[in-house]
């Protein structure tokens, strides 16, 4: 499914029928406690239809005798069995929140786990069309709006249903006469509901949506802080945010507003309804045709028909935005995973290292393409440099390696296997990455160190360390290697994150290594530590370097000069430099500058 049809989709009356039998495969996965909670409701729902009936008896109780043979005993026992009824169907109406709200956190629980295990499976072009932001707020903000559907909408629609339906069944055994007004009334407020809903959905589904788009916006900013702070951009965003805030705060009046019509428009006509079957009650008891305790049951029956009408009208604006919420996370869980592997791919094992690109080409857009017939043959560990301006297709050589994306023509060949006869998971594995952006999580140093290789022993981890010239700073540190480092390590250096993810590589050992950039983001004196640290790393490795300081790649085997996704020069840095070509220009210029 692409971005746009994600993003734009918009939610009809089929869509909701499938979001909602969707949701209840859910919760009958929970079914022993939803049968439960369902049955505390349906008998919470029964005993308050008892209540007008046993309070019609009391009063008949007093209006059949005199005062001299008033019965007060029959009286208190028609009021004691009513106020029973009342107290059980409360009891039991607690029991099945309470029990409805533990289904909810089990559905949501399962949910949540699916949607994360979805975002982790999905292909890299997938991640890469879509703001965190958006994804974050399906799992948290919108999975908060099914989560109260399911806690709080279900029983108030099973309860309101009951209620109706008993209601009126009770009605007609008093008076079908003044029951069937009710039947005229009903199809009014069927016909009043549909409209609304039909009117307010859409308006439902953006609202959601801009809530997404705001949240991406802001974890964008929030990623990008010290830039903005260092350009001096914060009123620029800060009106940025505005409009986007601005968009979402409409989106949610817009719908709220549109909502909150529907109930007191609802509430006026039930309460017309009753007023009109009070007036022909009070009448017929009037000439004699109705008695009191009729009177009083049928108009109990009335409201208590009416008024559930209403909380079904009130519940319709809550599940739209739940609905529309659940819509969002269903489409995401139904994006394709990434292709399954052909069923003749092999495990790569006892890998050398030989890697050669065939004629390759490759668009993020099938009309755009940014490698465009792309031939090299990378012997086992030798090597290759990769340089270019910005937007010459060197990371995306490196999303081709690691088969975050497949080409649309040509083959990537790994120790003679086309990429197509390989799993993507060993292709993978046999690569270690060291990126520019250094990814760390909050956790202690030596988990950060071992995250490819759980298992590993202390000594693994130190030698690894000591290879990456880090554990010098570990040692240093109070807690040593148990050092716990804050979300993002911020509280280490750039160059210290840097040498940690070397110090990651170095433990896994792996027969091929990529390095994207590794020393962009630090000072000179760091970098020659990181430049000694790589050198060990890539010892005897099928390596492939990323790099805009020419000065770190002097003693590659190969570096491609890559413009507009092709190679325009290739050599070793000696070589190219007498060319006196586009590598002479790169290298010469940055010399200036660094001068």
């Amino acid at each position: 499914m692409h971005d746009k049809a994600d993003k734009n989709q918009k939610v009809d009356k089929k869509d909701y029928k499938k979001i909602a039998l969707r949701l209840l495969k859910y919760l009958f996965a929970e079914w022993k406690l939803f049968i439960l909670g369902l049955t505390l409701v349906v008998l919470s729902s029964v005993l308050v239809l008892f209540g007008p009936k046993l309070s019609g008896a009391a009063i008949a109780s007093l209006e059949s005798s005199d005062l001299q043979t008033i019965d007060l005993n029959v009286t208190a026992k028609y009021s004691i069995l009513m106020l029973a009824a009342y107290l059980l169907s409360s009891l039991f109406n607690y029991i099945s929140a309470r029990v409805m709200v533990r289904v909810s956190e089990k559905v949501v629980l399962t949910m949540t786990q699916e949607t994360f295990d979805k975002i982790v499976d999905v292909p890299i072009a997938y991640i890469d069309t879509h703001q965190a932001g958006d994804l974050v707020s399906r799992i948290s903000y919108d999975m908060d709006l099914v989560a109260n559907t399911l806690s709080n909408s279900v029983i108030t629609i099973i309860t309101s249903v009951i209620s109706v339906v008993g209601s009126f069944i009770m009605m007609l055994t008093i008076s079908s006469s003044l029951a069937l007004i009710f039947v005229f009334i009903l199809p009014i407020t069927i016909l009043f509901t549909n409209y609304r809903i039909k009117k307010t959905r859409p308006l439902f589904s953006t609202r959601s949506r801009k809530l997404g788009e705001m949240n991406g916006f802001v974890e964008e900013i929030l990623s990008g802080q010290k830039t903005i702070q260092a350009y001096e951009k914060e009123d620029y965003f800060s009106q940025e945010f505005y409009k986007k805030n601005s968009e979402s705060i409409d989106a949610y009046y817009n719908a709220d507003y549109e909502a909150s019509i529907n109930f007191p428009t609802m509430i006026f006509i039930t309460n017309t309804s009753i007023a009109i079957v009070s007036i022909i009650a009070s009448l017929l008891y009037l000439n004699g045709l109705f008695t009191l305790a009729f009177l009083s049951a049928f108009i109990m029956y009335a409201r208590q028909f009416s008024f559930p009408i209403n909380n079904i009208a009130g519940t319709f604006a809550e599940l739209q935005s739940s609905f529309s919420a659940a819509n969002r996370i269903f489409v995401l869980l139904d994006q394709d995973n990434e292709k399954a592997d052909a069923d003749h791919a092999i495990e790569l094992s006892d890998v050398e290292g030989d890697v050669e690109f065939k004629s390759v080409s490759f668009g993020y857009d099938d009309d755009k393409m940014i490698i465009k017939d792309f031939n090299y043959h990378a012997k086992p560990g030798s090597l290759t440099a990769i340089v270019g301006h910005t937007g010459a297709g060197k990371t995306t050589l490196i999303n081709l390696l690691m088969r975050f994306y497949d080409p649309q023509e040509g083959d990537i060949k790994i120790d003679g296997h086309s990429y197509k006869d390989i799993t993507r998971k060993s292709q993978r594995s046999a690569f270690a990455m060291v990126l520019q952006e250094t990814w760390l999580f909050a956790g202690t140093i030596r988990e950060n160190i071992a995250y490819g290789k759980p298992d590993a022993s202390d000594e693994e981890i130190r030698k690894a360390a000591e290879m990456a010239n880090i554990s010098s700073f570990i040692d240093l540190q109070e807690d040593g290697y148990e050092t716990i480092l804050e979300e993002d390590a911020e509280n280490l250096s750039q160059g210290q994150k840097q040498l940690l993810t070397i110090a990651r590589a170095m433990l896994l050992n792996k027969p091929m290594l990529i390095l994207d950039e590794a020393t962009s983001n630090v000072d000179s004196r760091t970098e020659i530590q990181t430049q000694d640290a790589m050198n060990k790393l890539m010892k005897g490795k099928t390596s492939f370097v990323i790099a805009h300081r020419l000065s770190t790649i002097k003693n590659a085997d190969t570096i491609l000069v890559l413009d507009a996704g092709e190679i325009i020069e290739q050599g070793n840095h000696q070589e190219l430099l007498e060319k006196k070509g586009h590598y002479y220009d790169l290298y010469n210029s940055q010399f200036l500058k660094e001068q």
